[in-house]
């Protein structure tokens, strides 16, 4: 148990942008900061959108805030020497940035497919939002057993609530693949009576991955 002492500075240097300070504090961007930023767009759009047309473009923010926070999580997926439980602390990260991910690249898509009425795109939004915000709850779980200042706890309670995070955080990775596949199926199912399945698939891809 040592060597967890050196641990966490570890951890929160690899939460850092690239920049190469030491000073083990969630700095420069804080992911739980990025991921309420998509959630509040989110809502916006769920609140003020009527028409597909509308969501379309009040969408257009949402995804200007993923692809800014593309940039660090492309950057702390690069980082590759990092000991065992600290590379658990990032890929809970990165989960993170895949549900934001599945979110905005599949939705996206949605807004331009005729199988959906606005008011199943506005509920769609919703789901992912909620699942996103039970997200965004695991990683602030997580920033305060990372910020070394919590002195109040041990190492194995430490290591205890990083692994805690790490599996939910996959659950609700895999529940957001779970919820984005049944929605593309709805489309398939509703193209396959009108003979148009092959529009579907050229939108959403058929790849290793099946959606119906």
């Amino acid at each position: 148990m040592k060597q967890l002492k050196f641990l966490f500075p570890i951890i929160a240097l690899c939460l850092l942008l690239g920049t190469g300070r030491a000073n083990a504090q969630w700095t420069v961007i804080d992911p739980s900061n990025i991921a309420q930023s998509i959630v509040n767009s989110s809502k916006s759009l769920v609140q003020e959108s009527t028409t597909a047309k509308n969501m379309v473009a009040n969408f257009q923010e949402t995804v200007k805030i993923y692809q800014q926070a593309k940039k660090y999580y492309d950057a702390l997926r690069a980082v590759n020497n990092l000991v065992r439980d600290a590379r658990k602390v990032q890929q809970t990260v990165l989960m993170l940035g895949d549900i934001s991910g599945y979110y905005v690249n599949n939705y996206k898509k949605m807004l331009t497919d005729p199988n959906y009425t606005s008011a199943e795109l506005s509920a769609i939004a919703s789901g992912y939002t909620r699942i996103l915000q039970d997200a965004t709850g695991v990683l602030n779980d997580l920033k305060q057993v990372v910020n070394i200042t919590t002195l109040s706890m041990t190492d194995k309670d430490r290591m205890d609530v990083v692994d805690d995070c790490y599996k939910e955080m996959k659950r609700l990775k895999s529940l957001t693949h779970y919820y984005t596949n049944k929605n593309i199926s709805v489309s398939y199912l509703r193209a396959k009576k009108k003979a148009d399945t092959q529009r579907v698939v050229s939108l959403y891809g058929d790849g290793s991955e099946k959606y119906w």
